[in-house]
């Protein structure tokens, strides 16, 4: 997609995948890509890398959805964050996995817990940390993931942002024992702190909308620009798939 690998995977496949990588602890890390990451990391060498150095990229957003469907898998599902988290917090709590939540505010992981316990009374939230916005010390970021580690936890499901969240997915791969997913504003979501697209609007494509006009002065840039280049990238591509089909 545009230069950059995302997995043809349907819900079933990445649940199942996610969940054996955690149940192991192993060190691997999930990227939910929308138009705006793909377009940003076919520009950004660096968040190029990030994304494709994870263990998993869903296609996040109708979109890229779309475009995959086109090109490559007629029956291409749309993984994105909000819900593949809302999967994964039944899986967990199913399976007994524990869950530890990392970035955006106190004030948010307030909500989001408190929300959990009524959604999910038996998940195991076995830690959460909101870092300060601004770079980490060396001593405060070995601190942070000392404490991930010590928590035992099998996933964990950060806030931070993009592309921050895949930088430090990224780089901290090594040395989290768990499985790391980039929510980002999956976690608002489920926190209530901002409200999502109603069903109907989301199975039309048109959840970006929703979003555009609930964040404008923030999100301007991401649909109206990125996701203008996306879509003339992507027609660029499907006229060369046609031709060579």
């Amino acid at each position: 997609m545009l230069g950059i690998p995302v997995d043809l995977i349907d819900w079933d496949t990445a649940i199942d995948r996610i969940c054996s990588w955690a149940v192991a602890h192993e060190p691997r890390y999930v990227s939910i890509c929308d138009a705006h990451s793909i377009v940003r990391a076919s520009r950004d060498a660096a968040h190029g890398r990030h994304i494709r150095a994870a263990d998993m990229v869903t296609p996040d957003g109708w979109p890229v959805a779309w475009m995959l469907r086109r090109t490559a898998d007629p029956g291409q599902q749309r993984i994105n964050g909000p819900d593949l988290m809302g999967r994964l917090l039944d899986a967990a709590e199913d399976r007994g996995l524990g869950i530890y939540l990392y970035g955006t505010t106190d004030a948010t992981l307030d909500r989001l817990c408190a929300a959990l316990a009524r959604s999910h009374p038996r998940l195991r939230i076995v830690g959460r940390h909101s870092p300060p916005f601004r770079p980490l010390t060396p001593q405060e970021d070995a601190a942070d993931i000392a404490h991930i580690n010590a928590s035992g936890a099998h996933l964990v499901m950060t806030g931070l942002g993009c592309p921050k969240e895949d930088r430090w997915m990224f780089e901290h791969r090594p040395a989290v024992r768990a499985v790391t997913l980039g929510i980002g504003a999956g976690i608002d979501f489920h926190a209530g702190t901002v409200s999502r697209a109603p069903q109907w609007m989301r199975d039309h494509g048109l959840e970006w909308f929703y979003r555009l006009a609930q964040e404008p002065r923030r999100l301007w840039r991401r649909y109206l620009v990125h996701n203008t280049l996306f879509v003339w990238g992507a027609l660029g591509q499907f006229a060369r798939h046609r031709r060579s089909s």
